[in-house]
């Protein structure tokens, strides 16, 4: 699954790069009244785009119902790359699919009675989604949901001494929702603030040293703060006046 996001990526910024087709909006000299009405352009959403982005991820503090003696919800850094596709389908709406990737800094885990240890060493957090956005101008503020990935290396040790373990359910394919807002601050250039929410299910131990410690959900709440490059190929949306 992690190639399939690798691909989807590589997909996309290679669409990106085509040559971008756009409009010239040469400014009227003078006022006619024979003419049409004054076009007064909104920026333009459409087209491919491709990004990095920062922040932080924070895992559920109850992931383990109470049972460890360890404190899984510490921070941990991340970094990423995204890419993607708008389409303003009038002056204020926007709706656009997206794929992106954030390596993580640090494990998440938690540490139980007897020196019992599970680990999950989470390398990367992926997602395939659709977003759907209001619109004003330069800003945008959007909602998107869809496909999760979690690149996953589980453990469980005695002591430091790795041993064998089962565990139910799937750790590194879910579904992620969040909210952002961005901001085109120049001419292809745009700014975004977003949290995305990760969940990969519920899941209990069925055989090792951690079975009977009851359930436990893999999930992460993340910030970032990301910049996007723009290869805008539409005409700007206009108000007329």
């Amino acid at each position: 699954m992690k190639k399939i996001l690798f691909a989807t990526v590589a997909l996309l910024v290679v669409s990106a790069a085509a040559p971008a087709i756009g409009a010239d909006l040469g400014a009227r000299p003078y006022y006619n009244k024979a003419a049409p009405a004054y076009a007064a352009p909104i920026y333009n959403w459409t087209g491919f785009y491709i990004g990095a982005h920062v922040g932080g991820a924070f895992s559920s503090d109850n992931n383990f119902n109470g049972l460890s003696t360890g404190n899984n919800g510490n921070g941990r850094f991340l970094g990423g790359l995204q890419a993607g596709a708008d389409w303003q389908v009038n002056p204020n709406f926007v709706v656009g699919a997206e794929a992106q990737y954030s390596w993580l800094s640090g494990n998440v885990g938690a540490v139980f009675p007897g020196g019992v240890a599970y680990t999950n060493d989470q390398r990367g957090l992926g997602s395939i989604t659709g977003r759907v956005g209001y619109t004003w101008g330069p800003g945008l503020v959007y909602v998107k949901g869809g496909y999760a990935y979690s690149d996953n290396n589980e453990k469980v040790t005695i002591g430091g001494v790795p041993t064998g373990f089962i565990i139910s359910g799937d750790h590194s394919n879910g579904y992620t929702v969040g909210a952002g807002l961005e901001y085109m601050f120049a001419p292809n250039w745009s700014a975004k603030a977003e949290y995305q929410y990760y969940n990969f299910g519920d899941a209990h131990f069925t055989a090792g040293p951690l079975v009977g410690t009851g359930n436990f959900t893999t999930d992460d709440h993340t910030f970032k703060a990301g910049l996007n490059y723009r290869f805008n190929w539409a005409s700007p949306m206009v108000a007329r006046y």
